[in-house]
């Protein structure tokens, strides 16, 4: 089993003493395979040659931006992605998350709310495929059919890949099918936290779900808005 402070990890950041900074804190709470770049190019380079398991981001570097250099990684490899930028606009913070990264957080920031979301993240990401011993659920919506053991739906535009957070929200709702999910409950499944102040990442969430699960994602059939409540999974046939 992967040990979660076995995990290498990527910091990319332009400021050296933030990332030295970011780097004692990661070690004091027991993480030691650190690498760390201060460009997109020397970015490229390690990720391709140490193949990190989660990255830490940040999104103005001096040779390009986080946004592009996310959408290179993630063009041969699913690894998590940890937004850390001093850009707090809810823009950016909607484009990081729009993009499929895990989570965005902004400078200045705590540091043990950093070593929590990043817990969160590998611990969601790596141990649930290792621990479970059964297998997860196949089904339907429609056309659609999803499976949650390979994380991947296929439709008749082809075959698209859950990520981290798309996988717990929808095996929530799964689990519920048919009834009301709080975004307390989706949220607390994601993240690990209520919903105060990730409503909006909800509603991307959700949307690129909804890209992903829904024949017309603009006019949902399966995942449903329970305005005022939550959400809900209809329409479900396992198979």
């Amino acid at each position: 089993m992967v040990d979660i402070y076995d995990c290498k990890l990527l910091i990319v950041d332009d400021e050296p003493e933030l990332r030295r900074m970011v780097i004692a804190i990661l070690k004091q709470n027991g993480f030691q395979k650190i690498i760390s770049a201060g460009d997109c190019s020397e970015a490229r380079r390690l990720f391709a040659v140490e193949k990190p398991e989660a990255v830490i981001l940040d999104v103005s570097l001096p040779d390009g931006d986080g946004f592009s250099l996310m959408r290179d990684f993630r063009a041969s490899s699913f690894v998590p992605v940890l937004f850390l930028s001093a850009r707090d606009e809810d823009e950016d913070r909607l484009l990081g998350l729009g993009l499929g990264a895990d989570d965005y957080m902004t400078k200045p920031f705590l540091p043990r709310e950093l070593v929590l979301r990043l817990h969160a993240i590998l611990n969601r990401t790596y141990f649930p495929p290792v621990l479970s011993q059964k297998s997860k659920p196949v089904f339907s919506l429609g056309d659609i059919k999803v499976d949650l053991n390979s994380c991947e739906v296929t439709s008749q535009k082809g075959t698209s890949s859950l990520t981290a957070k798309e996988f717990a929200l929808l095996e929530k709702l799964f689990e519920n099918r048919e009834k009301i999910v709080t975004g307390d409950s989706l949220c607390m499944a994601a993240w690990g936290d209520s919903l105060y102040g990730y409503e909006n990442t909800l509603m991307v969430h959700i949307r690129r779900l909804r890209e992903k699960i829904e024949p017309t994602p603009s006019s949902p059939q399966y995942l449903m808005t329970v305005r005022g409540l939550g959400y809900k999974l209809t329409g479900v046939k396992v198979l």
